[in-house]
Order: structure tokens, then C-alpha cells, then sequence
């Protein structure tokens, strides 16, 4: 099986956004999705080009165009944004996002009515239906097909960094989980989700979508939902690791490391360098640690073993980042990581509000919908 690689400008930029909808009063998700997509048909009746459906009828799901900088990418998703809004608003429903929702149950939520999604339901049976969670989803270009294997084995290497910073689902059906990122544990649980397979050569990619294909696992390689994987069809390499993320800051923040991160990493490539690739086992840890402990995670670093608290890493990180930051115009937004690190990641800001408002989840839901709409400094 061949698999064609389309082409794409280098470093350029798409994010993908999933919006929960929650009722105003309640705090709890509502399942109005198809009324707000049919209220954004155009005047021809075509659906709107870039806001679409997910799962489940209590997500939007917001798609930027491809951008050269992140604030560009941003004030796309905000547009997008104010456009959902003014359906929203009149409805009573609230916009929210956030790897799980601290309270709503999954057995109460309703499947968009599409047949890839009954598929995977009927298929995947109860984890399906647990699938009350939102991510944001970040392609960066890349040039050659040569490098994008490259790239996502380095990309790994960074993979508990991302994760912590973006880490906002301490909460599942009410429960405190202990962990700072319970979506990253849940979402593994679909086929073909999870840690990427470090293949080395495209040849290898294709044969595993092959032997994936033929024994009905997957229809073609776009049901191959790892944290981190090509995307053939766009010329892209996409980070779909991180929790949904609650503020237009936080987005800026990780997708301006992300960016920086696979363009540092091709400055290597071209430079005739390795890139730092982890044993399967310690990525697999990396990813555990960053799950369970978020910004106080400790993380293997390389090949050695040797380890380090991942906000000491990340500081480090950007100071590495900041002439690449600089040319591809996104030194502000790279500097944001570091309003993440002074007022904490999501879900350590969910934490507190709950211990400050008697355990009140409802509190936590009203503070994620303040921070979509007002900002991490509103």
C-alpha cells in the first residue's frame, strides 16, 4: 500500500478546537450541537466550512485554516468562536473547554447521528460511549515526507512537556481522579489510539496501515488515532496529545511550542543530525508520569535514563526556542508557556477552585467558561 504525502509549506499551521456545550444554569452538557450547526448553514444551505460536529451532539468542533503564525491560527479559532457564540448565547448555553467535563455522566450523552460514528460505538462498545472527552489538535507542515517519521519519534522526546502544560481533566463523572490528565489514559483505550509505533522508514508506515487495513481493523490510515501522527492527506505531522485547552492563551502557548519544537527539529534534520529518541518503555513512562503528576512530573530526558521535574525542562526549552520563536513570528505566544507556569496548568487551576468553593464542581465548570470567554487575565 502506498501512501502519498501531499505537499505542505514548511512550519505552517492548523488547529483543530473541540468546544463542549453546557447549559448556563446547570453547568452540566447539553446535547443541541445539531441545532447550532444548522443555525451556521450558509444562506445556500451549505454547512459552515470550518465549525463542525464531533461524537457526540455536546461538541463543536472549530477547524483554522492553514496560517504561517500562531496568532494568526488564534484570531482564526476566536472568529470562529464569536460565530458559535451567537447562537449559543440566545439559547442559554455556555461554551466550555477542557479534557473532561468535572461532573456530566457519559451514560447520558447522545452519538451524532452519522454512520462512522455508530461504527465506532458499536464496535468499541462501552469505552465508545466513554468517550466524554475534548482535545485540541495542532498540524505543522512539513516539506518532505522524508522527515515526518524523524520528526514524530523526536516529537516524542517532548511529549510529557506538552502534556503536562495542556493537562485540564483532574475530574471524571464527578470524581476527583488524581490524576492531572485522565483523558490521556482514557482516550488509549480505542483502537489504534495511544503512543505511535517508532517506525523509522515510510515504507514501514505503510505496511503497518496495510496490515491494519486488510484485517479490517481500519477502513484507511485517517482511523489511525495515535497521540501523535502523520497526516498524509494534509502534508502534516499533528500533535493530538494535549486536553482540551480553556483559553485563547493556553492555545497560542502550546501551539507555539509545537510549532517551534518540528521546526527546530527540521533545522537538525538539515543539518544532518539525530534527533533524541527514547526507548518505547521510558515514552510510554514519560507519558504516565506527565498523566498522573502534570507540571510535577519528573520525565526521562534521553536515552541515559537520567530525569528531571518537566517545568525545569520546559524553562530550559524555551530559552532553546526563542531565536526559532523570533523567526517564525511567535515569540509572544511561546512566551505565554510561562503564564501557564505561574498560574498553573488547568488542572491544577480546576483543583483549587474546587477547594476553595467547598468541593463545588459546579464552581469548576463556571471558571472554565469565565476562561474561554474572558481569558486566563479576565
Amino acid at each position: 500500500m502506498q501512501i502519498s504525502f501531499a505537499e505542505s509549506a514548511r512550519s505552517t499551521l492548523g488547529i483543530e478546537w473541540e468546544i463542549a456545550l453546557v447549559d448556563q444554569t446547570s453547568g452540566d452538557l447539553v446535547s443541541v450541537a445539531a441545532e447550532v450547526l444548522e443555525a451556521l448553514r450558509g444562506a445556500d444551505g451549505s454547512e459552515h466550512p470550518q465549525i463542525t460536529g464531533e461524537l457526540l451532539l455536546n461538541t463543536v468542533e472549530l477547524v483554522t485554516r492553514v496560517h504561517t503564525t500562531v496568532s494568526d491560527a488564534v484570531a482564526d479559532l476566536q472568529g470562529q468562536l464569536a460565530e458559535v457564540r451567537a447562537i449559543t448565547d440566545p439559547l442559554g448555553v455556555e461554551l466550555m473547554c477542557a479534557g473532561t467535563h468535572p461532573f456530566a455522566q457519559w451514560f447520558d450523552q447522545k452519538v451524532t447521528d452519522k454512520e462512522r460514528y455508530h461504527k465506532l460505538v458499536d464496535r468499541t462498545q462501552w469505552w465508545g460511549r466513554n468517550m466524554l472527552i475534548w482535545g485540541i489538535h495542532v498540524h505543522v507542515g512539513v516539506e518532505s515526507r522524508d522527515k515526518v517519521l524523524p520528526l514524530l519519534n523526536g516529537l516524542l522526546t517532548y511529549y510529557p512537556h506538552l502534556q503536562a502544560l495542556s493537562a485540564s481533566s483532574p475530574f471524571w463523572g464527578g470524581v476527583n481522579t488524581g490524576y492531572a490528565s485522565n483523558r490521556a489514559l482514557m482516550f488509549q483505550q480505542l483502537p489504534t489510539a495511544g503512543l505511535p509505533y517508532q517506525f523509522t522508514t515510510w515504507a514501514d508506515y505503510e505496511q503497518y496501515v496495510a496490515d491494519m487495513t486488510v484485517t479490517g481493523i481500519i477502513d484507511d490510515h485517517t482511523e489511525v488515532r495515535w497521540d501523535i501522527r502523520p497526516s498524509p492527506q494534509w502534508g502534516t505531522v499533528e500533535m493530538r496529545a494535549c486536553d482540551g485547552l480553556s483559553s485563547p492563551e493556553e492555545i497560542g502557548a502550546v501551539a507555539a511550542l509545537i510549532q517551534c519544537l518540528v521546526d527546530h527539529m527540521s533545522d537538525r534534520l538539515d543539518a544532518g543530525e539525530e534527533l533524541v529518541t527514547l526507548q518505547p518503555w521510558f515514552t510510554r513512562e514519560n507519558k504516565w508520569r506527565a498523566a498522573r503528576y502534570g507540571l510535577d512530573a519528573e520525565i526521562i530526558l534521553n536515552p541515559a535514563g537520567d530525569e528531571r521535574l518537566v517545568t525545569d525542562e520546559i524553562r530550559d526549552l524555551l530559552v532553546t526556542l526563542a531565536p526559532t520563536a523570533l523567526k517564525l513570528g511567535c515569540s509572544a505566544e511561546l512566551a505565554q508557556v510561562t503564564l501557564i507556569l505561574e498560574q498553573g496548568a488547568s488542572y491544577q487551576r480546576q483543583l483549587r477552585v474546587a477547594a476553595e468553593n467547598g468541593g463545588s464542581l459546579h464552581a469548576v465548570v463556571s471558571s472554565l467558561t469565565h476562561e474561554l470567554r474572558h481569558g486566563l487575565g479576565g
